[in-house]
């Protein structure tokens, strides 16, 4: 029997799920389909209720060069610096640290790097009080190339994770066989697109109809073209990868068609398209009658290839039930997102079947690409809501560069600006946007910088995994004081776990809580609701300018935008008085005005407060 093999009490094989890799997988569980995305249900009995992740992972401070030695060096760091007496507790091992190849079909330490095994490292790493974390990729390969990804070894990988004691596992989404991910083949964008469409033609008893895409068809959702030839393209799931595109509203788009049917029974509906293998232009097609909420799935594969992407011809006939009356036909591509979900949550039943009483944190890191603040909640603990932070990780003696802006993810702006309009998404019942690691102690980041990221962070609920080289730091000093800030760690590990709401923007302020803003020439007003009723307020300068203005919120703008989320908010509306701490400085005042102002902000800087109603 496999070393690896999951038995039951009678010694008999335990099914687990494992995905193709030679097609996607058929979904036929609604739970995994896109219309159930919006219930609110968790899948495999996630667990619900964590609060964001703390930790250390080995990516930023050495990329793939981390070893055991470093990894041993970070886990003692942890503990005499007294960092893990404020919630820093997970040790994680990111890419790099498994050979290149599996052996016998199964995951295995790079024995130059880490040659005592993971058991071995990770009983170190419990041995100081702390939890082990490792990585892995939904793809064929890691990012850094290791082709061990887990796809159609979830069982074998998920029961070694158990046998190693792992704690935390990160999961990636290069080389995913079903999108054009980072490092896929740009061809699977037939799997993530629907054709082209020109029209659909409906038959039955009485009835043959064509309906034409442009002029019968109504879009539902967003993204799809409507292109001069009389047909639609771009059919399928926003890529959220990079910058620009909010996270807010439908990510989607569908084709609907009304047909009136002069009796119930079934009907048969060819659909006139053209196909492709490139963004836009794909080849599944599913198609569905009735509302996203009560609907029957009837067809849900990929269509030949044409010989271009304007070539039409039509499809095979698909046989539907239509009832007597007004019937909706919609056409789509979920498979972008329920493909990923699908592989993400084999992951979550090999844990569960390895170990029913698991407590290990399952991080999501397709960074944004299937709009995963829609579906992660379902399986996740957090999920990444973007591309990396830096692509210009450190090694050792080498700390590596961040920015504080920039034009694509790799910057603190750049996360921050997506992630701080994603709020609803997040939450004890579901899990956490994660806008990537800290870059606290990289270069490019000046020390107020670093002061303003952590805020941000523990403002958004975001996970707080320190990416430095640890040993750089000396208990006191200034990057030391920012990190281990029990007061604005506080904020981030709130109980009530409620992700701050940004309730000003000094250049959108019509829709502050869900306006994407990249322009960071402006301040922002974060409110976050706490558990013991007191409200966090951040005053945030992007700019790299000093800002000599005033800016003031008062009692019923911040109740008229998270009251609901409050404690309770009356009594925070009829306070008399209000005690303030600066959570940066420690100073205390009584304010009695019910407005909260600041004045003067220096360049990328922040003040933050906690108002407490006396």
């Amino acid at each position: 029997m496999n070393k690896y093999m999951k038995v039951n009490a009678e010694n008999n094989p335990i099914k687990v799920k494992t995905t193709s890799r030679t097609e996607p997988d058929e979904i036929k569980d609604p739970d995994y389909m896109f219309p159930a995305f919006s219930n609110g249900k968790v899948l495999l009995n996630k667990k619900q209720g964590r609060l964001p992740g703390m930790g250390w992972n080995s990516w930023n401070a050495f990329g793939s060069k981390n070893n055991e030695v470093l990894t041993k060096a970070m886990a003692d760091a942890i503990v005499n610096l007294e960092l893990a007496e404020l919630g820093y507790e997970y040790i994680v091992l990111d890419d790099g640290c498994y050979k290149s190849e599996r052996v016998d079909g199964l995951l295995s330490n790079e024995t130059l790097k880490f040659p005592k095994g993971f058991k071995a490292l990770s009983d170190y790493i419990h041995s100081k009080g702390l939890k082990f974390g490792m990585y892995n990729d939904i793809g064929t390969n890691l990012c850094a190339g290791s082709a061990v990804g887990t796809c159609g070894f979830e069982d074998v990988d998920t029961s070694a994770y158990i046998d190693w004691g792992v704690d935390f596992l990160k999961v990636d989404n290069c080389y995913y066989l079903w999108d054009n991910a980072t490092f896929s083949d740009l061809a699977n964008a037939k799997y993530t697109y629907a054709p082209n469409l020109r029209s659909i033609t409906v038959s039955g008893d009485k009835l043959k109809i064509t309906l034409n895409a442009l002029e019968d068809g109504i879009l539902l959702g967003q993204g799809a073209t409507k292109n001069n030839d009389n047909y639609i393209s771009n059919i399928g799931t926003f890529d959220g990868t990079n910058v620009g595109t909010t996270p807010v509203g439908d990510r989607w788009c569908e084709l609907g068609f009304t047909v009136a049917a002069p009796v119930s029974g079934e009907y048969t509906i060819t659909v006139n398209y053209a196909s492709g293998e490139e963004v836009g232009t794909g080849r599944w097609l599913q198609l569905a009658v009735g509302h996203a909420e009560n609907e029957t799935r009837y067809f849900d594969n990929l269509l030949p290839l044409t010989k271009s992407t304007t070539d039409f011809t039509d499809s095979q006939e698909i046989i539907v039930s239509l009832e007597k009356g007004e019937n909706i036909i919609r056409i789509m591509n979920h498979r972008r997102q329920e493909n990923t979900l699908n592989s993400y949550a084999a992951l979550l039943d090999g844990l569960n079947k390895a170990d029913p009483n698991h407590d290990i944190v399952f991080s999501i890191c397709e960074w944004g690409k299937t709009q995963p603040q829609n579906w992660g909640y379902k399986v996740g603990d957090s999920w990444r809501i973007l591309n990396d932070i830096t692509f210009c990780v450190g090694s050792d003696g080498n700390p590596g560069l961040a920015e504080w802006s920039s034009n694509n993810t790799a910057s603190i702006t750049s996360q921050y600006n997506k992630a701080v309009i994603m709020d609803e998404f997040a939450g004890l019942d579901k899990g956490w946007n994660d806008p990537d690691m800290l870059v606290i102690g990289m270069n490019g980041i000046t020390n107020t910088m670093s002061k303003t990221h952590m805020t941000m962070w523990c403002m958004m609920n975001s996970p707080l995994m320190l990416g430095m080289d640890l040993r750089r730091l000396t208990k006191g000093d200034e990057l030391y004081k920012i990190i281990a800030n029990k007061d604005i760690i506080a904020l981030n590990q709130d109980t009530l776990g409620v992700q701050a709401k940004r309730i000003f923007c000094s250049i959108d302020n019509t829709k502050p809580d869900t306006a994407y803003v990249a322009n960071n020439n402006r301040i922002d007003i974060l409110a976050k609701p706490l558990a013991n009723g007191d409200i966090a307020l951040s005053f945030i300068n992007l700019n790299g300018l000093r800002d000599p203005n005033q800016y003031s919120v008062d009692v019923d703008c911040i109740i008229n935008y998270v009251g609901h989320k409050m404690i309770d908010a009356d009594k925070f509306r009829t306070a008399k008085s209000y005690l303030i701490k600066n959570i940066w400085t420690g100073e205390e005042a009584v304010n009695d005005s019910k407005i909260f102002s600041v004045t003067g902000i220096d360049a990328y800087d922040n003040v933050t407060i906690r108002v407490t109603a006396v």
